[in-house]
């Protein structure tokens, strides 16, 4: 092998936490953009509380949020986001955060107090809840205060602009308070208001090269919000323009207009964005279906995504129409009470070779062993069983590289093995027996991606693959 592609194998190893000689401990980031994080501001969904919120963007597949001061935390916590949160609010908060795997890479727009005391307590609620960013619209005179604050706790602030006539509509504005200023001083680029206020977004954007902290991103058309690339289809030159200056930071979805149901229109905006973004600098992360499955085979009208969601309609399995080898695959799934399915690896014959599946069940409260949820079905019971009760949505990464398989489940590492020490068919290495007419060591190292349809209701999202 050439020495390039050596170390290109090794670098991408790394980035996805996967080596032949260690598993990952965590789920996947599966930004499309290598240094672009897409998430939601929270206020697209003001009508909900914050934890629902964060359902909402999980649902979504993202893995990151902005947060609005004020929003209301959950039906049962009578409090608002902010810095008047107690402890014990905020370690809910962060609970709840933890298991979605989402994080909160800002907050804003937020007014930031002009006696240091109150400004010192928003920095310190935000580093304590790792916000990295703080968009606001502050005064002349709170920037001395404010700079010094961001170099203190490493936090950037970002000059958010609203609609002309407000103060910073203009991007002229937003550079003339930079000036002189630290390096954490910077824009909270509205690329949605610019275009309320008559303004170019890509020309602001330019005006701005070298002070953009963050993206306030929406499609507006007519002064509406619109699906990413339908109106007049700006998303695409933004993101070319920032590419082009390197911008590396957080892309936060607004949503404003009075829609009833927001998620779909933001799951295709989405799309438009990761078919943008995956040509300039991709990380590699890509849906595993596209939303036709035009690219997976399966009996006639068997499978259907819809609402985000892959469900069996008919009988019989899903499978990928391309093989895949070595990979990181992640994917949330729900289950119904005794609901029994299963994700298969590397499937090279249909028919006459088995294949590693990874047990999908409604297994909560079972022993362990190697039929429960988590489990390489037969071969290998979990390190412990991590499944949800039915009804709730499981998040599983699976890593295949080379003779390694990898499981995490729910935050939780469950698999942890080497289909080399498989060495006899029937023989699992611990002495017990297995079904399988042939040895695991011997098994296709290349083949089809496939879901289980086992007579029983299970539904998947958010199905993404990572070929290593």
């Amino acid at each position: 092998m050439h020495r390039k592609t050596i170390t290109s194998l090794v670098l991408s190893l790394f980035l996805t936490g996967a080596t032949l000689a260690q598993c990952p401990k965590k789920h996947s980031h599966t930004d499309v953009y290598d240094g672009w994080k897409l998430g939601v501001q929270t206020w697209t969904f003001n009508r909900f509380t914050l934890f629902e919120t964060i359902d909402k963007t999980r649902s979504l597949g993202l893995d990151w949020i902005q947060a609005y001061p004020g929003q209301k935390i959950s039906e049962e916590m009578d409090a608002s986001f902010g810095p008047s949160l107690s402890t014990q609010q905020r370690q809910q908060i962060k609970k709840k955060l933890q298991e979605a795997n989402i994080g909160i890479v800002a907050m804003g727009v937020v007014g930031i107090p002009t006696n240091e005391s109150d400004a010192r307590a928003l920095f310190e609620f935000a580093k304590e809840m790792g916000i990295g960013v703080l968009a606001s619209e502050p005064k002349a005179e709170q920037f001395d205060l404010i700079d010094a604050l961001c170099v203190e706790y490493q936090i950037k602030l970002a000059i958010h602009n609203h609609p002309k006539p407000s103060h910073y509509w203009n991007p002229d504005t937003v550079l003339q308070a930079c000036e002189g200023r630290s390096r954490w001083i910077g824009a909270c680029a509205d690329v949605g208001h610019w275009v309320r206020s008559g303004l170019d977004p890509v020309q602001c954007l330019k005006k701005l090269e070298g002070r953009i902290h963050d993206i306030h991103i929406k499609e507006i058309d007519e002064g509406h919000d619109v699906v990413w690339g339908t109106g007049q289809g700006r998303i695409k030159g933004i993101l070319e323009e920032l590419h082009r200056q390197s911008y590396q930071g957080t892309f936060s979805i607004e949503y404003e207009g009075n829609l009833k149901d927001k998620v779909p229109y933001i799951r295709e905006s989405i799309r438009h964005f990761n078919s943008v973004a995956s040509t300039l600098k991709p990380t590699g992360w890509k849906d595993l279906f596209d939303p036709k499955l035009s690219n997976a085979t399966f009996k006639e009208n068997g499978w259907a995504i819809e609402s985000g969601e892959l469900a069996c309609k008919n009988k019989g399995d899903v499978w990928t129409a391309a093989e895949y080898s070595d990979f990181v695959l992640d994917l949330e799934f729900k289950l119904d009470k005794k609901t029994n399915s299963g994700v298969f690896l590397r499937v090279g014959e249909y028919t006459t070779l088995p294949w590693i599946e990874i047990q999908v069940e409604d297994s909560l409260g079972s022993a362990i062993d190697k039929h429960v949820c988590g489990a390489i079905f037969d071969v290998k019971e979990p390190a412990v069983n991590a499944a949800k009760p039915a009804g709730e949505w499981n998040r599983m990464t699976i890593v295949a590289n080379g003779s390694k398989i990898c499981v995490i489940m729910n935050n939780q590492p469950i698999q942890d093995v080497d289909l080399n020490d498989w060495i006899e068919a029937h023989k699992n290495p611990d002495g017990t027996n297995n079904k399988f007419d042939i040895a695991y060591k011997d098994l296709p190292r290349k083949g089809w991606v496939g879901f289980q349809d086992h007579g029983t209701p299970v539904s998947y999202r958010n199905i993404k693959i990572k070929e290593l």
